[in-house]
């Protein structure tokens, strides 16, 4: 996305690839480093979600490097593909039926669904072109209480929701429950690289 633009201006208008409207684009994550933040959140339109998307999904990223330009009419134009906006929602990871881009989720705080702070994302796992797990560094005070490494695995699947404001990731479930999970051991196992 050129610099021309600013979320501020592109807020609340359609997004069209070619003459399909693809959804509106309602914001991005509040973030202090604007270098992290590399995709704008879109309210996808219903049609377009049953069609490119596996499992439809009411809101998903967009990169900002795929803004071309704002039509006469007031939208906004995408200089790719519907085809290439099908590969990169493949690329997301699902949380509480809303897509989400890696860059939406690296250096995020992660809790637990006790509220207790975790740690913070640092990377993904991926096994078979699927994101698998959030890497998280945790807290020392977390290492400590439950002899964790330096960096942990935590399932994609235990991940409940996002906060907007606080730029979170709460689980589904309590710390002491994760470390117990057959997905988080697995993920955690020296043989889990694939």
């Amino acid at each position: 996305m050129s610099d021309e633009y600013r979320i501020q201006e592109l807020l609340e208008r359609d997004v069209y690839v070619g003459e399909t409207r693809v959804g509106v684009i309602t914001g991005e994550r509040f973030h202090p480093r604007d270098e992290l933040v590399r995709s704008m959140r879109i309210k996808v339109a219903d049609d377009v979600a049953e069609e490119y998307m596996r499992k439809p999904a009411e809101f998903a990223p967009l990169s900002k490097e795929l803004v071309h330009s704002i039509l006469p009419g007031g939208g906004v134009k995408l200089s790719k593909s519907m085809r290439e906006l099908q590969r990169r929602w493949r690329n997301t990871v699902r949380i509480n039926e809303k897509l989400y881009a890696p860059d939406e989720l690296l250096d995020r705080a992660v809790l637990d669904n006790d509220g207790v702070d975790l740690g913070n994302v640092t990377g993904m796992v991926k096994i078979k072109r699927t994101y698998k797990g959030l890497v998280v560094q945790p807290h020392y005070i977390v290492r400590s209480r439950h002899g964790l490494p330096d960096s942990i695995v935590v399932p994609v699947a235990q991940l409940a929701r996002t906060t907007a404001r606080l730029d979170e990731i709460i689980l589904r479930c309590s710390m002491k429950r994760l470390v117990t999970l057959p997905s988080f051991l697995k993920l955690n196992s020296e043989d889990s690289e694939e």
